[in-house]
């Protein structure tokens, strides 16, 4: 297995600041970490990953939480609300229906706003306020929105949300409303508000916070930290495969940075390294067909559609990370139906694990890899869950039993119980 960190081979470049830079991974040009806003390579235009001349090794991690990883982040402190330490729940029902030799949950819809988005904004408005920019801004499906929001507002700093018109769960609208953020409501989908966030960072008018800025994937790295140090505590052993959802592909890119960083540090064998395993759903499954078709670059699809609100995307800006990430681990994509999404949402349901629609994607994908023979019953895995339950109300509602409408006396609702 071939991992590769770098375009070249790292070295500090004499724009480092504390041994940390930018560097482009498609021409290895750097560039120093916050001297000036920056998104993309000015050479070339390609993505921007943050490097570090010393990878972090296990025992420097100290603590709870996304800051307990310090040591792997560009700063020492964010803007927090105690994100991270999510849950890495034991799902033995599911388990032995899908058929592995353990699966484990790691739910990140128990972050303060109740999604893994938490993670890459403590960092990316620590480092906007570092930079000293006074408007954030991002284009969403939803969770982006409710955290840069709750992050904005924790920060004192003007906040702007793009949404997709009509497109976007009542649950998340309402938390970008409740933490104070203007929210504008285009008319297209979220490829569409993303174009237009781009436009107004590349005029200055605001700072991106979307997933295409390096600073906010490094906070996402932690989720791999978190699962490898949970089935190192639980089994003794690293986890042999992620499945995750995949939307702009920014969680498959930032643990595939997490786990070369931590090769590199030589804390991690490269043949221990998980199998990265992405999701999407049929309605919005691009980076499913670039690796079924063995392609370089990831086709925009212009029409999505997914109950799935959180991954309906057509255009994942991190493929060119995400699909080496992908590739390299030995890992694979596949898509769902919405039907499998639903199944998959009540069967976590059962364990007492509560999701929305794309979260359950992963658990959905699993099945199906399962029932294909692509994962074999003697790995341990597992499922990334991205968002919580109440994101989506509507959806869960949906997919749950309706409401019985019983008497207002004990004997009439004995009555109904027994009929």
């Amino acid at each position: 297995m071939s991992l590769r960190l770098s375009a070249t081979t790292p070295e500090t470049p004499t724009e480092a600041t504390d041994g940390t830079w930018l560097e482009c991974i498609e021409c290895a040009e750097s560039y120093a970490p916050f001297e000036d806003v920056r998104y993309t390579c000015d050479e070339c235009n390609g993505l921007l990953e943050v490097r570090y001349d010393e990878p972090p090794t296990f025992d420097e991690f100290e603590g709870e939480g996304v800051w307990r990883y310090d040591a792997a982040l560009p700063l020492e402190s964010g803007v927090t609300t105690q994100e991270g330490a999510t849950p890495l729940y034991e799902v033995p029902r599911l388990e032995e229906s899908v058929g592995v030799e353990a699966l484990r949950i790691k739910h990140e819809g128990m972050n303060p706003t109740g999604s893994f988005k938490d993670r890459g904004m403590t960092v990316g408005v620590a480092v906007a306020r570092k930079l000293g920019v006074d408007r954030l801004a991002c284009a969403s499906t939803g969770n982006t929105s409710a955290a840069l929001a709750a992050y904005g507002s924790r920060a004192d700093m003007e906040t702007l949300v793009l949404l997709p018109a009509g497109k976007v769960a009542a649950g998340k609208v309402a938390q970008a409303s409740l933490h104070g953020a203007r929210i504008l409501e285009v008319d297209g989908n979220f490829d569409a508000c993303l174009d237009v966030v781009q436009e107004l960072a590349e005029r200055g008018e605001a700072y991106l916070l979307n997933s295409l800025n390096p600073f906010r994937l490094e906070g996402q790295k932690t989720i791999g930290l978190e699962i490898l140090e949970g089935f190192q505590a639980d089994y003794g052993v690293w986890p042999d495969r992620i499945v995750l959802p995949v939307g702009n592909a920014g969680n498959t890119a930032a643990l595939y940075k997490a786990f070369r960083e931590l090769v590199q540090a030589d804390e991690l064998e490269p043949e221990d390294v998980p199998k990265l395993t992405g999701v999407q759903a049929e309605g919005a499954a691009p980076m499913v067909e670039a690796i079924e078709n063995d392609a370089d670059e990831v086709r925009r699809w212009e029409e999505v559609e997914t109950r799935a609100t959180a991954i309906r995307i057509g255009n994942p800006v991190n493929a060119p990370k995400a699909l080496p990430g992908i590739r390299e681990t030995g890992g694979t994509a596949v898509s769902v139906t919405d039907g499998e999404i639903t199944e998959a949402q009540r069967d976590l349901a059962t364990e007492g694990v509560g999701v929305e629609p794309a979260s359950a994607a992963s658990v959905a994908g699993l099945r199906k890899l399962r029932t294909e023979g692509v994962v074999g019953d003697d790995e341990r895995v597992a499922c990334l869950t991205t968002g919580h339950l109440l994101k989506d109300p509507d959806a869960a509602a949906a997919a749950g039993n309706d409401p019985e409408p019983v008497p207002a006396d004990t004997k009439g609702v004995l009555e109904h119980l027994e009929n």
